[in-house]
């Protein structure tokens, strides 16, 4: 049965950085792999980035592998980028410092080889002086769009409808696993085929484990059986609360709710009584094109695929969910933020907010060509970042886009960064608001 297993992976990065707040970020790579045990992986090393030039370095073990061949690698689908969240940088004038950044994950399709590789993260601003021309000034007029739903069904951005629910607490235990919870908040994604559910991970032994090394994930046709933690969608501005204390031995990450052995669904994260919690808030996407943009977040911690949809209709300004990085999910005691791979406009959400798209690969879902990484630190600044997804994909992006609202000007305007080479990071004060605009 094919699959996707995921391993861990030890990274360094070295980057300009002109931050001063604890602030980690973290991405996710996975590679195909017809395999149904996890590889058992060196333990995880915590990087820091230093004051410095961005450096992108592919090791294998302890060997430094040739770029060409993981791009290679990358282009053969040994190895596929699955974000989730991205360093990201406190805008100047704050002083240079040294600072953590999260660990990755990785697959292999060898259950013998263990591999690491570092990615860039999104770049300082450049040294030279020019610019490139500045974006045209957003239309004048106040009026906004009702705010679009992760269930939205025109154009084919279909999905079971969530009818609220947010703040109901679940009962656990008394929910059947073939009822998918949309009445608690969650909302289906039907174009997975696992009967609503964002990814469903087989563990053993759950609650008793120490920790899960032998993680199944269900492929297509499958559903929410026992055994099973079974993760799901959120309405943008709301995200997953639930995942298991215990997660993967080699690092993977595990989230859901668990189907008991009677049949039941049981929440595992008991602190939190709602499936759907509402993040930090204060950004926005706003589509000033004339036609859709799906917007898409890794379901995380679960499969990583990047699968949970903010659709923004054309006129529509959608709230994109901003997580606390210390009051979210942390993945072995690292602080983690969102990640989100921006598709070209005019595809639906169904044809998107997946791993490979069958209609276009090179440029959507795994392969789109930008990714926004989104998260509060603990000194209330929200980072947003935007930056191609590189190496991964050589896709480039099909409409202008621009943060409004931060510290820092970053955007990308016909064909030029704005406020970094390949990407950009700007810091939000908290109270303040910041919209990510496709124009």
């Amino acid at each position: 049965m094919k699959t996707f297993v995921q391993l861990t992976l030890a990274v360094t990065l070295a980057a300009t950085v002109t931050a001063s707040s604890h602030h980690h970020g973290h991405r996710h790579l996975h590679a195909k792999k017809d395999a149904t045990k996890v590889d058992k992986r060196e333990p995880d090393v915590v990087t820091k980035i230093v004051a410095g030039p961005t450096e992108v370095v592919y090791q294998l073990n302890d060997k430094i592998v040739n770029a060409d061949e993981a791009k290679k690698g990358l282009d053969n689908g040994e190895y596929i980028v699955v974000g989730e969240s991205v360093p990201s940088f406190t805008p100047p004038p704050a002083p240079s410092t040294t600072k953590d950044l999260g660990a990755q994950f990785i697959e292999s399709k060898s259950t013998t080889t263990t591999t690491t590789t570092t990615t860039t993260p999104p770049p300082p601003p450049p040294t030279t002086t020019s610019t490139p021309s500045p974006p045209p000034s957003p239309p004048s007029s106040t009026a906004q769009a009702p705010v679009a739903n992760a269930a939205a069904s025109s154009d084919g951005n279909e999905s079971s409808s969530s009818s609220g629910g947010e703040d109901v607490d679940f009962p656990s235990g008394k929910v059947k696993c073939s009822e998918f919870p949309s009445k608690y908040g969650a909302v289906a994604i039907p174009w997975m085929g696992l009967g609503g559910w964002s990814s469903i991970q087989k563990v053993a032994d759950y609650p008793n484990a120490l920790s899960f090394d032998n993680i199944v994930a269900a492929i297509a046709g499958e559903t929410c059986s026992p055994g099973d933690m079974c993760s799901y969608a959120c309405n943008p501005g709301f995200q997953k609360s639930q995942w298991p204390s215990k997660q993967g031995a080699t690092g993977q990450s595990v989230g859901g709710i668990y189907c008991n052995s009677d049949g039941y669904l049981e929440l595992t994260r008991t602190s939190v009584k709602q499936l759907c919690t509402a993040g930090e808030g204060g950004v926005s996407i706003k589509n000033d094109l004339d036609e859709v943009v799906a917007t898409c977040r890794t379901d995380y911690p679960s499969s990583e695929n990047m699968n949970i949809p903010t659709v923004a209709e054309p006129g529509q300004t959608v709230p994109l969910t901003n997580p606390s990085q210390s009051g979210y999910y942390q993945w072995q005691d690292m602080k983690t933020s969102a990640q989100y791979y921006i598709n070209p406009k005019g595809v639906a959400a169904k044809d998107a907010c997946l791993w490979k798209s069958p209609v276009s690969p090179d440029d959507r879902g795994n392969w789109a060509a930008v990714i926004a990484g989104v998260g509060m630190a603990d000194d209330g600044i929200t980072y947003i970042s935007l930056f191609l997804n590189k190496p991964t994909s050589s896709a480039q992006p099909d409409f202008n886009m621009e943060i409004i609202g931060g510290n820092s000007q970053c955007g990308y305007h016909n064909g030029a960064w704005i406020g970094g080479s390949g990407g950009c990071t700007t810091g939000v004060a908290k109270g303040k608001t910041a919209t990510i605009r496709y124009y």
